[in-house]
């Protein structure tokens, strides 16, 4: 990674890994009563409404699921049909189990701040304590963000409370390969509470890689926005690209916040690539990015922009306006209108129900979901160690992705990805993908 300093780069990691372990403290103080009040946190979003005993514990026939995504800035396009699919997954059983003996209400957090437009790590924290401190909760639903991630799980593995990703896909989250000691440092007591259904970054970095060297790319400039989610990504990509023969001309971080990228642009365009890769999120600036390369020169038709699924979303394209033509993103999964099957039905149902187009992750919050809702089934009572066990050892899942797995690390077996591009302003799909493609 060039131009960027590494130890302030480091001191942020440790700075939110000790704000981990302050939570993670701040929890279990909490749990034994040290804190009469102030454990909750504040409701960002709540649907449901917390169901208890005359003595505080969790009622015997009611129990809630908790989810937390950024529904404010402009992601909340992207998240809030997320949230319409656990809905829908929800309204499909009539919110019970267990031939109707238990009772699961939803409550939606937001897990982002209008200061910040985008996830924020104290919010994270205090919607995970919030779901650990209520005894009805018996599963967690999120993160969008893998940074989002890395403050929520070890907060809630320590109460036995299992977490399922529609989104993550950070490759220290579940499995070596990403910073030192990851992925046991976020699993404090010893067993796993965490699983996704989307492929990690190690697959799409690789797909994406694959698909640039299909496309006939031989030079290429990586950037990426320094977050947990969009580096890893790059650095990915950057490996496989070198393995294929992809000449990597340049990598380095982008400050998200800056108001133009015209040096940087044009320090690019001296060099001359075939493609700009970018590992990064919409939300941090990359619609500027698009268009301070196409203003220098840097057109459709000499040098491609390829980035991953953190920027396959309308906002992208609001962001970026006409320089958004053309603009190539991989996405771990398959576009909703490709579904065949059940993932058509979901599909035309989420339409009809909705009156709207779901965006790329809403089948995986509906998937989600369900295997969260089937998990409850499998116990039918208030059992957080139970369910989590039950959730994670989901085998030969028969779902609307097709029929997967969670495997040991929590992660799911499916492998297909896709290629999409942004035509008349919306985006549309091209190719599948291998990800397992050398």
């Amino acid at each position: 990674m060039q131009n960027i300093e590494k130890t302030s780069f480091n001191n942020r990691i440790k700075s939110k890994q000790g704000f981990i372990r302050s939570n993670i403290l701040f929890m279990a103080l909490c749990s034994i009563g040290l804190f009469v009040t102030g454990c909750g946190g504040t409701n960002t979003g709540g649907t449901g409404a917390t169901n208890q005993d005359a003595s505080g514990g969790a009622s015997g026939n009611t129990v809630k699921i908790m989810s937390s995504f950024p529904l404010t800035g402009s992601s909340v396009g992207q998240t809030q049909t997320i949230v319409n699919s656990i809905k829908q997954a929800l309204d499909e059983t009539n919110s019970t189990v267990c031939d109707g003996k238990l009772k699961i209400e939803y409550e939606s957090l937001d897990g982002a701040t209008a200061a910040s437009g985008k996830w924020d790590a104290a919010r994270e924290a205090e919607n995970a304590n919030r779901a650990v401190s209520d005894p009805n909760v018996v599963a967690y639903i999120g993160t969008f963000n893998s940074g989002a991630a890395k403050i929520s799980i070890p907060i809630l593995n320590q109460a036995n409370l299992v977490m399922v990703s529609p989104a993550n896909t950070a490759v220290g989250l579940t499995k070596p390969g990403g910073e030192p000691g990851e992925p046991e440092k976020y699993y404090p007591n010893g067993k796993r509470n965490y699983a996704r259904v989307v492929p990690a970054d190690d697959l799409q970095g690789s797909a994406a890689a694959n698909w640039a060297k299909s496309l006939g790319v031989k030079r290429v400039y990586i950037l990426d926005d320094q977050e947990v989610y969009g580096k890893g990504l790059a650095d990915v990509f950057e490996a496989t690209a070198k393995k294929l023969g992809i000449e990597v001309l340049g990598h380095e971080g982008i400050d998200a916040r800056a108001t133009d990228y015209r040096a940087l642009m044009n320090k690019i365009k001296a060099v001359n690539p075939d493609m700009i890769y970018f590992g990064g999120i919409t939300q941090n600036n990359a619609g500027q990015l698009i268009k301070d390369m196409r203003n220098v020169g840097m057109t459709q038709d000499k040098v491609k922009f390829m980035s991953p699924d953190g920027t396959y979303e309308q906002a992208l394209i609001d962001a970026a306006g006409k320089d958004a033509e053309g603009v190539l993103a991989t996405f771990g999964g398959i576009p909703p209108k490709q579904l065949t099957g059940a993932g058509k039905a979901w599909y035309d149902s989420y339409k009809k129900k909705f009156n709207a187009e779901p965006e790329a992750y809403a089948a995986y919050g509906y998937e989600a979901a369900k295997v969260v809702i089937n998990g409850i089934g499998k116990v039918c009572k208030n059992d957080r160690a139970a369910i989590r066990d039950a959730v994670l050892g989901t085998k030969d899942y028969q779902g609307i992705l097709g029929t997967w797995s969670f495997d040991a690390n929590g992660d799911t077996t499916l492998t297909t990805m896709s290629g999409n591009t942004v035509k008349n302003s919306k985006w549309e799909f091209v190719t599948v993908l291998d990800a397992k493609a050398k």
